[in-house]
């Protein structure tokens, strides 16, 4: 596995959990080591547009365009990288990824708003709406860990994979064939996030 370097968050704690759990993986933004990658992780914390310059300017879209999109190799997005996979963001002006159709919004509670705390952070339960891929064998209440201000609208709710409730419902993992997403942070959410990792490392 392949964890892509675009210079976007601290990678430490991804790579421990992915050692802990028997994973192989390396962060790398060599362009071979992606081609020859059988699964990719796109990690990040931070703003929409600086995520998307520093993909622009490392060279990695095309290459990433082609092992995704063409060659179907699995990815996951992780919290800013997730966002990444989306059309655009109000955060920004960049725009994104565009392999899920949709936008990322930041939360807006209305007349809640005094009542809720914009970074949702903390723990909080994840629905999963399909539990064949990276929720296999998620048979208990689900807990992971966030922090984030903004979050996925899809175009199409089949491309939402697992709902989480804070002040509404939002989606909280998303999917499209071999694209995935999670808003949460797995590598710090100890069982739930392990088995979350380790069904991504063993997918086809």
């Amino acid at each position: 596995m392949i964890i892509v370097d675009y210079k976007v968050g601290n990678i430490g704690s991804i790579i421990n959990m992915l050692k802990k759990i028997g994973v192989k993986a390396k962060l790398s933004s060599d362009k071979d080591e992606i081609m020859d990658a059988n699964k990719l992780l796109l990690p990040g914390v931070g703003s929409f547009d600086n995520g998307m310059r520093n993909l622009r300017e490392s060279g990695l879209i095309e290459v990433l365009n082609k092992k995704v999109l063409e060659d179907k190799t699995p990815i996951l997005g992780i919290c800013l990288g997730m966002q990444l996979l989306m059309d655009s963001s109000e955060e920004g002006q960049e725009k994104g990824l565009g392999w899920i159709k949709g936008e990322v919004k930041k939360f807006d509670f209305g007349k809640n708003k005094d009542k809720l705390k914009v970074p949702h952070m903390g723990w909080n339960i994840v629905n999963p709406t399909n539990r064949d891929s990276l929720y296999k064998n998620f048979d208990e209440e689900s807990r992971f860990y966030f922090v984030h201000s903004y979050h996925a609208i899809c175009e199409d709710e089949k491309n939402i994979l697992g709902k989480t409730h804070y002040g509404y419902n939002f989606a909280s993992s998303i999917y499209k064939d071999n694209i995935f997403g999670v808003q949460f942070h797995p590598e710090k959410s100890h069982k739930f996030g392990m088995r979350l990792l380790k069904n991504f490392s063993e997918m086809e």
